[in-house]
């Protein structure tokens, strides 16, 4: 392969730099095409273009790979769990034992608010959006540790460690809480005894006088849930978490605004629709079957089925589904959303209109119904995704502020509004 690719512009050639990662990812370097040319390219949406160069996550949707730092999904699925997952993911090496077990036991002690933040939670309407929510409550944690969010890069890279600590531990007490202000409950203390995901479910779900006590299968589905969304490449809010640090802002200021990107329906909302999906075809009196022939005929939308990245099986689908079956088999649920989606994915992976489109289930169709099967509230749906995803975004932005040669993010833009016009003044009849 020749290590250049040649522009025609006009009767002008010019030469552009090959550049290979080392998955053999092949892009051609256009970082000086606008300084050699004076000419940019159009590509909206961002699916073409390259935005950085990253250790982090490699992804190939077309063999349905997916690794981190080298290591591939279905390997950490198995063998690791989030708190390590996160390490790798943030730092890049997966850490030694007493290395590992520092950093959990300083994750689930950091679980603890700072008394001062109690007021917030009152100050919100009962029924403000859960994820709204918790990208206020991210930036005022920031607020209430100013030593750790001073937006000057070399200190907070140099306590980089401390703010990853008290997000990753903190933000499931804010999630708990969120949801707990939601359905009119008091506050539950986070217990530093309890693991990462059994904290949260702790205080998601306890009582006063009656502590919940997750059961283990239960636990670790929720913690693979969190492992399988922890990082997954230049995705909408991953991609906004490191322009907002390419301004030079906080860990807290760019987590918040990852979590405002997540919100959004066309990103992190996808689990959330598998089940209002499964509602209404539950509310029309359907078991499914006409669903199905109502999406093979154009006029219906299968949710949780297919992936923009993935061409073929999304491979934390695969993970997911043998979790699926064990939480369900254990808790021995009947409910009926549940067996319309259990239809839905068996007609979705012997027919033959889906199999060749390669309309799989991803990884948001068995989370959602995981996390219906163990209580979550639906408006906590992408909630537990921005927990998940908090390593990645911290090491996104770790990435960012450790690059001597970084700069401002600043796309441009080809214009097609109107061309210089003549300022009409008020009253003037020319004026529209």
């Amino acid at each position: 392969m020749e290590d250049t690719a040649t522009l025609r512009i006009g009767s002008q050639n010019y030469n552009f730099p090959v550049f290979m990662g080392t998955e053999q990812e092949i892009a051609v370097d256009l970082r000086h095409l606008r300084e050699v040319t004076g000419v940019i390219t159009l590509d909206e949406g961002y699916a073409n273009t390259g935005s950085c160069l990253s250790e982090i996550t490699f992804i190939d949707g077309e063999a349905g790979v997916l690794r981190h730092r080298g290591y591939p999904i279905e390997d950490l699925a198995a063998q690791s769990h989030f708190l390590e997952t996160a390490h790798l993911i943030m730092y890049g090496q997966l850490p030694a034992k007493a290395v590992l077990d520092r950093f959990t036991s300083r994750v689930n002690r950091s679980a603890l608010l700072n008394e001062g933040m109690q007021p917030l939670f009152a100050g919100f309407p009962s029924q403000a959006h859960p994820m709204g929510m918790l990208a206020a409550l991210v930036q005022a944690l920031g607020a209430y540790s100013p030593e750790l969010a001073t937006n000057d890069r070399k200190l907070d890279l140099a306590r980089f460690d401390e703010a990853a600590i008290l997000l990753m531990g903190t933000i499931r007490t804010l999630a708990a809480l969120v949801s707990r202000r939601r359905r009119g409950l008091p506050m539950v203390y986070p217990n530093p005894e309890l693991g990462y995901a059994e904290n949260f479910l702790h205080m998601l779900f306890s009582l006063p006088n009656d502590p919940y006590e997750p059961h283990p299968e239960v636990a670790k589905a929720l913690d693979l849930i969190f492992l399988l969304h922890a990082d997954h490449e230049q995705n909408c809010s991953t991609s906004t978490v490191r322009m907002v640090a390419s301004g030079g802002a906080n860990p807290f200021a760019c987590v918040s605004a990852g979590i405002s990107a997540l919100w959004g329906p066309l990103h992190g909302g996808a689990n959330m629709a598998v089940i209002q999906m499964l509602q209404e075809i539950h509310d029309s009196g359907d078991n499914g079957h006409l669903f199905i022939d109502a999406v093979k005929a154009g006029s219906g939308r299968l949710m949780g089925f297919g992936h923009r990245v993935y061409k073929n099986y999304d491979p934390r689908a695969t993970i997911m589904k043998a979790t699926c079956e064990r939480v369900l088999r254990l808790l021995g649920h009947s409910d009926p959303l549940l067996n319309i989606a259990s239809r839905l994915e068996e007609e979705a992976l012997r027919d033959e209109y889906f199999v060749s489109r390669k309309l799989y289930p991803n990884v948001d169709f068995y989370s959602g119904i995981i996390l219906r099967a163990i209580g979550i509230p639906l408006d906590l749906f992408t909630v537990i995704f921005a927990i998940g995803r908090t390593p990645g975004w911290l090491a996104n932005w770790r990435e960012v502020a450790m690059s001597s040669k970084g700069r401002i993010y600043r796309p441009r833009q080809i214009y097609i509004g109107p061309v210089q016009r003549e300022y009409m003044p008020l009253g003037d009849k020319s004026r529209a």
